[in-house]
């Protein structure tokens, strides 16, 4: 019975908070804090700290620590598929209707559409980041990081990961 409650948990905030970044928090605390009592607000808060402080989506790293704490590997499984379902199920849906008429001319028209919208985003993203690292570190620490980086993928052939991970190293050491 507790993993039909930990897929419940999890599975209704993922149907109303469609996405799984903040908008389905609430939605999580409300399960697991007020619903099925497995956390106190405090270790609520805690959980939500750590599933912020690591990379990817928040909600699915929440999931998968409640589902474990509550119903070990397999809650931890179920509570991180009952997160994903909801998105999977509407982009298989959504996928293949597109996939149906893929040979429409609107559908062509469509997708010419979202790969400039797409690079956009990305652009506008890529600035963001650019701001913050500018307002956090000064422009002269961000344009070293940046040419060092440009050189050694460009010119030495250096792996897009070792680089990211220098940058990360040097960051923790040098600017904490």
């Amino acid at each position: 019975m507790i993993y039909w409650h930990i897929f419940l948990a999890f599975f209704i905030p993922g149907m109303l908070g469609y996405g799984g970044g903040p908008a389905s928090i609430p939605l999580i605390e409300n399960e697991v804090v007020g619903r099925y009592h497995w956390l106190t607000v405090n270790q609520f808060t805690e959980v939500l700290a750590l599933g912020n402080a690591l990379p990817g989506p928040i909600a699915t790293k929440m999931s998968g620590y409640i589902g474990y704490t509550q119903g070990g590997a397999l809650g931890s499984f179920v509570a991180v598929f009952a997160t994903v379902a909801p998105s999977l199920v509407l982009m298989i849906v959504f996928l293949s209707v597109i996939y149906k008429f893929k040979d429409s001319p609107r559908v062509k028209k469509m997708t010419l559409y979202v790969k400039p919208t797409i690079a956009v985003l990305l652009g506008v993203m890529a600035y963001d980041f650019f701001a913050e690292s500018v307002s956090s570190s000064g422009w002269i620490q961000t344009a070293a990081i940046a040419t060092i980086s440009f050189l050694l993928m460009q010119k030495f052939k250096v792996s897009p990961v070792i680089v990211i991970v220098a940058a990360i190293g040097y960051g923790a050491v040098f600017m904490a």
